[in-house]
């Protein structure tokens, strides 16, 4: 199944059109294996014959699900196992002394896919129930893919799908089987939420988030929309809070509101002129009846 250049540049125009990711040339061999599925669902023979009802507009759901296959959803639990020992050790062992008087906690995970990273950090709390006893934990996943949210939604995961990232001992105690596949458990749905929403656009409610993981979705962003993205995710955390991004992406030459946080590898935090402009304003936490 072949593929023509205009053919590539009109599905890569219409997934930044609806997302603002980039289908890079290094990425375009991803097209045929990405659509095939979707194609033989339709009964569709060729790449340019679904270019051709693309473009003639009459069927905005098969556009919404030709984005969406295009789209890299490549997750796993503790993704890269290291960032996630380092937001247990460093950072979540700090908020549980700076959060002490209100015991709330609020962590968006943007790009979150099919909901294992919000379940990774819903099991972070879980393993240490008498640490955040009495605390009000907020997890909220959100992605660009409305098929994603709905499979993060129900927490379920194939045999395949709950191993990867997950010992024998966790598989088994965080998740139930059902007919469906590994569903997780009430302690692990209990705190999470999951919305569609795209990092472009303004942040989720509530905002002032302590922890924002906005990992491996910047890759695909133009320098431009990159800017764009960290004034949404400056926007939306709290003064002293931290920003997580993927092992291949940085802060550097992007903006110049975030800098390294010198004590906590992969992990960024607001620099001083971005804190004190976020203080003058109104107090956030107050300001959404929290």
């Amino acid at each position: 199944m072949q593929i023509s250049d205009s053919s590539s540049r009109i599905l890569a125009g219409l997934l930044e059109a609806r997302t603002g990711q980039q289908l890079t040339m290094s990425r375009r061999w991803r097209i045929e294996t990405a659509l095939s599925t979707l194609m033989r669902e339709r009964g569709i023979a060729t790449l340019d014959e679904l270019i051709t009802i693309l473009v003639m507009g009459r069927e905005p759901s098969l556009s919404q699900r030709v984005v969406e296959a295009l789209l890299n959803n490549e997750t796993y639990f503790f993704r890269d196992r290291a960032p996630f020992d380092v937001l247990d050790r460093n950072v979540l062992s700090q908020l549980a002394k700076t959060r002490a008087q209100s015991k709330r906690l609020r962590i968006w995970s943007a790009g979150c896919s099919t909901g294992q990273e919000v379940y990774s950090l819903a099991m972070l709390f879980a393993e240490n129930p008498e640490q955040w006893r009495g605390w009000t934990i907020d997890v909220l996943g959100t992605d660009v893919s409305s098929g994603c949210v709905e499979r993060a939604r129900t927490g379920t995961y194939s045999q395949f799908e709950v191993q990867r990232g997950l010992g024998i001992g966790q598989m088994i105690k965080w998740f139930e089987e059902s007919a469906d596949g590994w569903r997780a458990v009430e302690a692990l749905r209990r705190p999470v939420r999951f919305q569609v929403h795209n990092i472009l656009e303004p942040a989720p409610h509530p905002g002032a988030f302590d922890i924002v993981l906005c990992r491996n979705v910047l890759l695909y962003l133009s320098a431009e929309k990159k800017t764009l993205a960290f004034e949404r995710i400056a926007g939306a955390l709290a003064p002293d809070g931290w920003l997580m991004l993927g092992a291949g992406e940085t802060v550097i030459g992007q903006t110049t509101r975030f800098g390294a946080d010198i004590n906590a590898r992969g992990l960024y935090r607001l620099v001083d002129g971005a804190r004190t402009n976020k203080r003058s304003g109104p107090d956030r936490r107050t300001a959404t009846g929290a």
